[in-house]
C-alpha cells in the first residue's frame, strides 16, 4: 500500500513561544533637566518671597516688639491687645459682621440675578446695570453712597419726599448701622464679578442633563437645588472664596465713609491696622493686628477650600 508524500514528509516540533519583552524602563531623570525645571520656577520664586513672604516675616518680627523710641522685645504684649483694647475686640466683632455680609449677600444676590438674567430678553441691559459697579474703585463707591447716606443726602430726602421723613436718620453716625450699610454698599460693587461667574457656570451645564431631569418629574426649585446647583459647586466656591477675602481686607470704603468712625466704633482690623501704625504712631500693635487678620484670611479659606474641595467619602 503506497503512502502519500503529504504522509512521508518529516514532522516538526512547534517552534516555542518566545517569552514576552521586559517592559522598557524610562531612565530616571537627570540632574540637567531638573536644575533646567529648577531654574525655570526660580524667577517665579524669588517674587514671591520678595513681594510676600519677606514682608510678612518683617512683620511678624516687628509685632514682638515695642512702640518705643528704643524697641525692645516683649513677646506676645501686642498680641495680647486683642484681650484688653476694647477698640480692638470691636475691630473683630465688625471684621466678623463683614465676613458673613459680604460672603451671603454677593452669594444670593449674584446667584438670583444670574438665574433671572440667563435667557431672558433683557438680559444683556441687566447684566451690564449689575455689572458696572464692579468697574469703580472702592474709593468712587464710597464718594457715591457718602452723596446717599449723609444727614442730608439722597436716602433722607427721598424718603422725606414720599412722606417717611420719620425714617430719615444719619446712616453713617451711629454702630452698628453704619457697618450695616457699608456692607450694603459693598455689596452693590461687589455683586457684579459673582453674577459673571454664575452666569457662566450656568451655561455650561449640558442641556441634556435639564431635559432629562424634566423628564425625571423634577421642576422648578426641585430641578435648581438637585441639578443645577451641584454643577455649580466649583463656581460657589470661587464666589465664596473671593468674597472673604475682599470682606476681611477691605478698607477704602469704609475709610471715605466713616474711617472708623464715630469715635472707632465701625473699624475693622484692615482699618485697625492702618490706624495703629500711621495715626496712633504704634507700629508693633499694627504688626500684631496685620499678622492677626493674615492668619484669620489663610486660616477662613483653608477651612472652607478644604470642605469644599474634599472629595465626598475621602
Amino acid at each position: 500500500m503506497m503512502t502519500s508524500a503529504l504522509d512521508r514528509r518529516p514532522t516538526t516540533a512547534a517552534a516555542p513561544v518566545p517569552p514576552p519583552a521586559p517592559p522598557v524602563r524610562r531612565p530616571p531623570r537627570r540632574t540637567k533637566d531638573r536644575l533646567a525645571g529648577a531654574g525655570f520656577l526660580a524667577p517665579a520664586v524669588l517674587l514671591v518671597a520678595a513681594l510676600l513672604l519677606t514682608p510678612f516675616a518683617v512683620t511678624l518680627y516687628r509685632g514682638f516688639f515695642s512702640d518705643g523710641r528704643v524697641s525692645s522685645f516683649t513677646w506676645f504684649t501686642n498680641y495680647g491687645l486683642f484681650l484688653s483694647d476694647p477698640v480692638l475686640a470691636k475691630s473683630i466683632e465688625n471684621t466678623l459682621m463683614w465676613v458673613v455680609g459680604t460672603v451671603a449677600l454677593p452669594l444670593v444676590l449674584g446667584l438670583g440675578i444670574a438665574v433671572m438674567t440667563n435667557q431672558s430678553g433683557w438680559s444683556r441691559v441687566a447684566r451690564l446695570l449689575v455689572v458696572l459697579p464692579y468697574a469703580i474703585s472702592g474709593s468712587a463707591v464710597a464718594v457715591v453712597w457718602n452723596f446717599i447716606l449723609t444727614t442730608d443726602g439722597a436716602a433722607n430726602q427721598a424718603l422725606q419726599a414720599l412722606g417717611l421723613g420719620s425714617f430719615a436718620q444719619g446712616w453713617l453716625l451711629e454702630w452698628p448701622g453704619n457697618t450695616l450699610v457699608m456692607i450694603v454698599a459693598n455689596t452693590w460693587q461687589s455683586t457684579g464679578v459673582a453674577v459673571i461667574l454664575f452666569l457662566v457656570g450656568l451655561q455650561t451645564i449640558p442641556p441634556e442633563t435639564l431635559e432629562a431631569a424634566s423628564l425625571d418629574g423634577a421642576d422648578g426649585l426641585r430641578k435648581f437645588w438637585y441639578v443645577v446647583m451641584p454643577q455649580l459647586r466649583t463656581v460657589s466656591v470661587i464666589v465664596v472664596g473671593s468674597s472673604l477675602v475682599n470682606g476681611l481686607k477691605s478698607f477704602d470704603l469704609i475709610w471715605v465713609l466713616t474711617q472708623g468712625g464715630p469715635g472707632r466704633n465701625s473699624e475693622t482690623l484692615a482699618v485697625s491696622m492702618y490706624q495703629e501704625t500711621f495715626l496712633a504712631l504704634r507700629p508693633g500693635a499694627g504688626a500684631a493686628v496685620a499678622v492677626v487678620l493674615t492668619v484669620i484670611v489663610l486660616l477662613a479659606s483653608w477651612l472652607y477650600l478644604r470642605r469644599q474641595l474634599t472629595p465626598k467619602g475621602a
